[in-house]
């Protein structure tokens, strides 16, 4: 699976079906972040296979990839023990009028791995197990107003999350002015919320670390003795962390148990499972054993489908054999000193930087004035993806080998030879080959053309 070299990749089948999703499909995808707009103009692949730490365009090109089904695969792609956990599960049914055994040994197993939560509903996709654990919070407070972290990109698809973004046309304003906004790392600005708005938080929600961000001494703590003493419900993000920081998330890591923690991605390997989890208390709101009136929770046809649960248990497995976290963060480390001294040897360790958790990387890439930038972000996917590797980001997998790393490396400084010209001209004219991404939560699908001044 050795990528063919620049001269013999083309990008022909995949543009052409681009365009047919783009006409049938709105956005030409079913994930803003996988939009054809995320990638250099023409030069969007679609997949057609994916093993391990590769993927083969429908154009026959390999990749190494990066991101990983949007950091859900962490184990590699088509890994054969989950796939024939599915297959199986499949075989004995998939969707049945009652519970299936499935559903009580994944909650078993889950609540083994995340030893601060005494109960489990499964879903199949983050945003309704956070919007879940929104409503819980509400139910048992009485409250009205959430509270998200303003720096964390994305919590959920629903109006109390989204009404915050570029993207809120369509949700009512008295949407909107339920969710407040805090920063990171900052316990004076959630108790500025809490005087502003006294009796009225119901929950704060945050990611308890990002790729690029870990919490500073007693700002986790901080935020369980205000949850404790003002009665707000404390909520972890976990969709990301979860199985990536640790088995059992960030939590685990930081030491702060939350009340209640949303997950997903790698729970499955890439299938589709997430999970709401916290206090018996609250969970039991939306259960049978309750004299409070109850929480409408999560109830879906597809939440228990035995595939989803069966692909858990054997991502749960596979993390009891090998320390999967371990060997995510020591590739990381690889490719993140190797494309670092790329850029410092081509003198552009102030224009492009691997920068995150070892398990979590991201690239920043700056102009030739130190700015984020852009434009010179799809230069420097548009060299890549030439070379063979196609990301986002650089959020790596427990399959990416040595050889995997040794090609990203290498591929980085060839790329980075072609960024330092434009980092020269102060410009990327005549380098790049289109327009640059743009951001995927944004107003307009394009700018607006602004209409030339009228002359007599």
């Amino acid at each position: 699976m050795t990528p063919p070299g620049e001269e013999g990749r083309t990008f022909t089948a995949s543009t052409a079906m681009q365009q047919r999703l783009h006409e049938l499909v709105p956005g030409g995808a079913h994930t803003y972040a996988r939009g054809s707009d995320q990638y250099p103009e023409g030069m969007a692949p679609v997949i057609a296979r994916g093993a391990g730490a590769r993927v083969q365009d429908v154009d026959g090109n390999w990749y190494v990839e990066y991101g990983m089904g949007l950091r859900s695969v962490t184990l590699g792609h088509a890994y054969p023990p989950v796939v024939e956990a599915v297959t199986e599960a499949a075989r004995t049914g998939v969707s049945f009028s009652r519970p299936s055994v499935y559903e009580l040994r994944a909650a078993e197993e889950f609540l083994a791995q995340v030893p601060g939560a005494d109960m489990v509903k499964f879903a199949k996709n983050g945003s309704d197990a956070t919007t879940a654990g929104v409503k819980l919070a509400r139910a048992a407070t009485g409250r009205d107003l959430v509270a998200i972290c303003r720096s964390q990109p994305f919590f959920s698809t629903d109006d109390w999350f989204i009404g915050t973004t570029e993207m809120r046309s369509g949700i009512p304003t008295s949407q909107r002015e339920l969710t407040v906004t805090f920063d990171y790392n900052d316990l004076g600005s959630v108790e500025s919320l809490l005087e502003r708005h006294p009796g009225r938080i119901a929950c704060v929600l945050l990611e308890a670390a990002t790729g690029t961000a870990a919490p500073e001494r007693g700002f986790l703590e901080g935020l369980r003795a205000m949850a404790d003493r003002d009665g707000f419900v404390l909520i972890f993000d976990e969709i990301i962390t979860g199985m990536r920081w640790a088995p059992g998330g960030a939590q685990g890591v930081y030491g702060t148990t939350p009340d209640l923690s949303t997950w997903g991605k790698a729970l499955g390997n890439g299938f589709a499972v997430s999970a709401l989890a916290g206090r018996r208390e609250l969970m039991e709101l939306g259960g049978l054993r309750t004299d409070a009136a109850r929480t409408f929770l999560l109830s879906t046809t597809h939440g228990p489908e035995t595939t989803g649960l069966a692909a858990y248990l054997a991502v749960a497995d596979a993390y009891r054999q090998r320390d999967v976290v371990s060997v995510m963060e020591q590739q990381g480390r690889k490719l993140a000193d190797g494309a670092n001294e790329a850029a410092a040897q081509l003198g552009l360790a102030d224009h492009f930087a691997v920068v995150g958790r070892p398990s979590c990387l991201v690239f920043e890439t700056r102009d030739h004035l130190g700015r984020p930038s852009q434009e010179f972000r799809t230069l420097f996917l548009q060299e890549m993806l030439l070379r063979g590797v196609l990301g986002q980001s650089f959020v790596i997998s427990a399959a990416h080998t040595d050889d995997d790393v040794g090609l990203t490396v290498e591929a980085v400084g060839e790329a980075l030879s072609v960024y330092a010209k434009a980092v020269d001209a102060g410009s990327c004219d005549g380098l790049l080959r289109g327009r640059p991404v743009a951001p995927a939560l944004r107003r307009f699908a394009a700018p607006r053309q602004i209409p030339a001044p009228h002359r007599a």
